[in-house]
């Protein structure tokens, strides 16, 4: 389906998703939004409330997004290494993605990066990368009974995926995810 012939509130969300990772959401305006998806400014408000809920939109989108990432990369998990490396090898797809203005990073992170401290933002944010962690702690769990041994790993494993797609965001290519993903191999096999 063209952008045109897209629901409005489609064509507005995926045209502010595009702004918002390239330009941030601060310095993006309504005006801009309306432009890049060829919708009347009145489209906007009669789809979304205010900016503030047209952001919140976005955060849960990318959340959404990277669920996908990992779910298809899940189904061909066969162990508990492997669903591991599928939450790394989710990153790395986020990171591969074609950007039209270069990989920027985690685009939750760069949200949450624009927001006060108690915003509804970054809460999602914070619960998306509470969310990645369970991830990780369940399936570290198949590699060691331990429950502790299997939280203390996985929150291990979420620094080292958090520092690798922050310098992946500003190297503009994912090899520090790739590296990232082999540390937690090497961490994995440790337990």
């Amino acid at each position: 389906m063209s952008r045109r012939l897209a629901p409005a509130r489609e064509r507005l969300l995926d045209a502010a998703a595009r702004l918002f990772y390239a330009d941030g959401m601060m310095a993006t305006g309504i005006d801009a939004i309306t432009a890049e998806a060829g919708a009347a400014k009145m489209s906007l408000y009669n789809n979304f409330s205010s900016k503030e809920e047209l952001m919140m939109a976005y955060i849960e989108a990318r959340h959404e997004e990277w669920l996908q990432l990992y779910r298809a990369r899940a189904e061909h998990v066969h162990s508990a290494v492997d669903g591991v490396l599928a939450v790394f090898d989710a990153y790395i797809d986020h990171a591969s993605a074609a950007y039209p203005h270069g990989f920027r990073g985690c685009g939750l992170l760069n949200a949450a990066a624009e927001l006060p401290a108690g915003a509804p933002g970054r809460d999602a944010v914070r619960r998306h990368k509470e969310e990645v962690e369970a991830i990780l702690a369940g399936h570290l769990l198949g590699v060691t009974a331990d429950a502790g041994a299997a939280k203390d790993a996985a929150e291990h494993l979420t620094f080292v995926l958090e520092g690798a797609m922050s310098r992946a965001g500003l190297e503009g290519r994912p090899e520090r995810l790739r590296h990232a993903r082999n540390i937690a191999r090497a961490v994995v096999e440790a337990l």
